[in-house]
């Protein structure tokens, strides 16, 4: 009985010692300060380590990585060392006895330290992971974005783990761990669960007064993965990238220009706050990675100045740039509209020895932007066709196939080869609307350009079968939202000429599928229609009224944007606009200083001048800090609606006592003239009995751009107009807003006015000079209106 006490005491002092040296190994491995420490202690110790220590150790190696700027970490270095090879295999040997956490920890440790995705290491805690998914949501959402840097977007066990966190969403209340659940299963994820995650976003983002930059930033990319520009949640990501201002640095601010370019939104106070940040630091840029963020970021909005630097350092830095960055800098440049003619011949002149690097689409965007930007190198194009060439006799995506198409079409050519249109005519059944339409432009051109091959027939029976594919699938179309989607991409003369009745016909039919969850898009596929659908407007302005606290502001603007334009009155149209009008009232601090001269233009046009919105924008601290803001494209058009509010005031409100500050603007923008104009000036010449009873193209008070202005006997005044499609809504014979509103103000001005449509003009009945001639003198004959 003694010996076996003495036995079991000698036994508990041995595993107290193990225990006690275990944990000193395991203090050890937590204080190494360099890796060949770490990796000399893996070494001596191999036959001792425990998966605690396996587990540990590669945390350390990858803490230690994290600490160093990115230009200074060693993972291949680590990668390729034998000790961690050791750790490795017993870290494989070892998977079913880790805890949950250092099973999670390990696979986003050795991931980090980039090994690849398909590592033994890595599938075994994979597989592991997957048998104990059933845990808590903070270990969850590391193993989810585990499997999101894999590239298991769709994979079964990602939409496992978006089931369970369906189901345990409302207990979430740490928004970064919500934040890296939204973009781990943002492709698994269904429109009403999309919806939720969204709300949840807003509201813990609203209950914390202090949001980690990279919390918004995850939200935002969650946005851009679905497609889904959703204007509340991306102002609120907007403003804490505003307050983290002073941790914005260029990988951060071309990240997120990104994705804003991405999702269409935009934000003049971040441009304004980047534009300064990059501008004060340009030089800093000195290696090809920034430089070409910097380029990306800086070059569409930079000052004169700046942008000749600019341009200057991308022909000096050229031959360094990667395949990646010659395609960013010539998007950049074709979005800046650059006319550099040495750095696209420089960037043409590199372009070759990286031609055999870019996949099927990167190629096509990358012919694009030549077009679009005038290369003249005729043998860049014969190589880039032929290796488009090759990609589509090998691609079966439809999408592919129908991007290749129409990108070949836009290439200098004589004739078109027969695989294109083989190719064209067997994809046609499976295409959606945007491939169709982009197969459409290019045959509808090669067409015009008498480049199809013989039998000359062949083209027009291919357009014929498309014709038929594309109705086919409005007819049988039977969600809106999903319609929506794939009309968003549609646009040209095949959609104008062919496809627009057709699918005016699927929105009559599913119109009952308005809400307010797609009342936007929809209207803005009614402006880029030009339709003027009762029944479809109706629509709108009914689901508008019915829930406009659940629609932004801003979307307000845009729906009556399309009323204004349109210039249509739905039913009790004071109660729709005073409603609307109200709301945005009370939500002016939503807008940004250039959509709030937007807003009052548009509602200018429908004949609102509401005066808290109109004291706003006319006053100097307003049009100071607007003209800090703008730049390019941007001040181009805001500056024109806001010539154009100030015009409509002054007329219309004289009350309001705002001053006409537009003059030298206009007259430096606005006069024009055509031949048109001097053919129907000589025939008012001939019936008045000389020239000096007209004048042509002449600028009216307040700066009206007219055709003819005429002084009859008894001094009436007549401003003639000349009325073409664009006056017009599609196939109606119903004026839009802006002419319109024209015609109002040029009579408070005192003038008859006498608009001339194209569709008189231009008819049979007025084929001839004596018929045009009788046509002016009757309407000239109208006049009754006197001084």
């Amino acid at each position: 009985m003694l010996c076996w006490r003495q036995v079991c005491s000698f036994t508990q002092i041995y595993r107290q010692a193990r225990t006690l040296s275990s944990d000193l190994l395991l203090s050890q491995i937590n204080g190494c300060s360099h890796e060949d420490e770490l990796f000399g202690l893996v070494g001596r110790n191999k036959a001792r380590l425990s998966e605690k220590h396996v587990g540990s150790a590669l945390n350390v190696l990858w803490q230690l990585q994290k600490k160093k700027p990115l230009s200074l970490r060693t993972s291949n270095y680590i990668r390729n060392h034998s000790q961690f090879l050791t750790l490795r295999i017993l870290a494989e040997n070892k998977v079913e006895h880790m805890e949950n956490d250092v099973v999670v920890d390990t696979l986003y440790n050795i991931l980090r330290l980039n090994v690849e995705d398909h590592d033994s290491l890595a599938e075994a805690l994979v597989t592991e992971g997957w048998k104990r998914l059933e845990r808590q949501v903070l270990s969850l959402s590391k193993f989810a974005l585990c499997l999101y840097k894999q590239h298991m977007h769709f994979s079964p066990l990602l939409g496992k783990i978006a089931h369970i966190v369906d189901t345990k969403l409302d207990s979430i209340q740490d928004i970064r761990v919500l934040s890296v659940l939204m973009i781990s299963i943002s492709d698994v994820v269904s429109q009403s669960f999309r919806d939720r995650l969204i709300q949840k976003a807003e509201q813990l983002l609203g209950a914390e007064s202090e949001v980690h930059f990279n919390y918004a930033r995850r939200i935002a990319l969650f946005l851009q993965n679905i497609k889904l520009p959703h204007r509340p949640l991306l102002e609120k990501c907007n403003k804490i990238f505003l307050k983290s201002a002073c941790h914005l640095d260029i990988h951060n601010i071309s990240l997120i220009f990104g994705l804003y370019e991405q999702l269409d939104f935009d934000n003049a106070e971040f441009r304004l706050v980047a534009k300064q940040l990059l501008s004060k630091s340009i030089d800093d840029y000195n290696d090809p990675e920034t430089f070409t963020k910097l380029f990306f970021a800086l070059g569409p909005m930079a000052e004169p100045a700046v942008r000749e630097r600019l341009l200057a350092t991308a022909v000096s830095m050229a031959e360094e740039f990667s395949s990646y960055q010659v395609l960013v800098i010539l998007k950049t440049m074709q979005k800046m509209k650059c006319k550099n003619s040495h750095l696209l011949q420089k960037m043409a002149s590199i372009l070759h020895k990286h031609l055999d690097n870019y996949h099927t689409l990167q190629l096509v965007r990358l012919t694009q932007y030549l077009v679009l930007l005038h290369c003249h190198d005729l043998e860049l194009f014969d190589k880039l066709k032929k290796l488009l060439f090759g990609f589509l006799k090998s691609s079966v995506v439809p999408a592919d196939i129908a991007a290749i198409i129409r990108v070949v079409a836009m290439l200098p050519s004589t004739q078109v080869e027969e695989i294109l249109v083989t190719k064209a005519a067997a994809v046609l059944p499976q295409c959606r609307l945007p491939c169709l339409n982009c197969i459409a432009a290019a045959l509808v051109k090669w067409s015009h350009l008498g480049q199809l091959q013989s039998p000359p027939e062949r083209g027009a029976r291919l357009l014929q079968e498309l014709n038929r594919c594309a109705f086919a699938r409005l007819r049988g179309a039977g969600s809106l939202h999903l319609l929506l989607e794939e009309l968003a991409y549609v646009n040209g003369d095949w959609f104008e000429e062919v496809l627009c009745g057709e699918t005016m016909a699927a929105c009559q039919r599913l119109v009952d599928q308005v809400t307010f969850a797609n009342v936007l898009q929809f209207s803005f596929f009614l402006m880029k229609a030009n339709h003027r659908s009762v029944s479809l407007l109706d629509r709108i302005a009914s689901v508008t009224l019915q829930n406009i606290d659940k629609i932004h502001p801003l979307e307000i603007y845009f729906i009556l944007q399309l009323f204004s334009i349109l210039n249509y009155d739905p039913p009790a149209p004071e109660e729709f606009f005073e409603n609307c009008i109200q709301h945005l009232i009370s939500n002016l601090s939503c807008f940004e200083t250039h959509h709030l001269v937007l807003l009052g233009h548009v509602l200018a046009v429908a004949g609102y001048f509401p005066p808290v919105l109109i004291k706003m924008i006319f006053n100097v601290p307003f049009l100071s800090k607007l003209d800090a803001e703008l730049e390019g494209q941007y001040l181009q058009k805001v500056r024109l609606c806001l010539m154009k509010l100030n015009r409509a005031v002054c007329l219309e409100c004289p009350e309001f006592h705002i001053p006409w500050f537009h003059e030298r603007y206009c007259q430096h923008v606005l006069l024009t003239g055509n031949s048109l104009r001097r053919h129907v000036h000589k025939m008012l010449a001939e019936i008045l009995g000389g020239s000096h009873y007209t004048k042509i193209s002449v600028l009216t008070p307040y700066c009206y751009e007219i055709g003819d202005k005429t002084h009859l006997y008894f001094f009436c005044r007549i401003a003639l107009e000349f009325l073409d499609a664009k006056d017009f809504s599609k196939d109606s014979h119903h004026l839009k807003g802006e002419s319109a509103v024209k015609k109002r103000h040029l009579e408070m001005l005192g003038y008859r006015v006498v608009q001339i449509p194209h569709f008189e003009w231009n008819s049979m009945v007025l084929s001839t000079k004596e018929a045009q001639l009788e046509y002016l003198k009757k309407e000239g004959k109208s006049c009754d209106h006197f001084w």
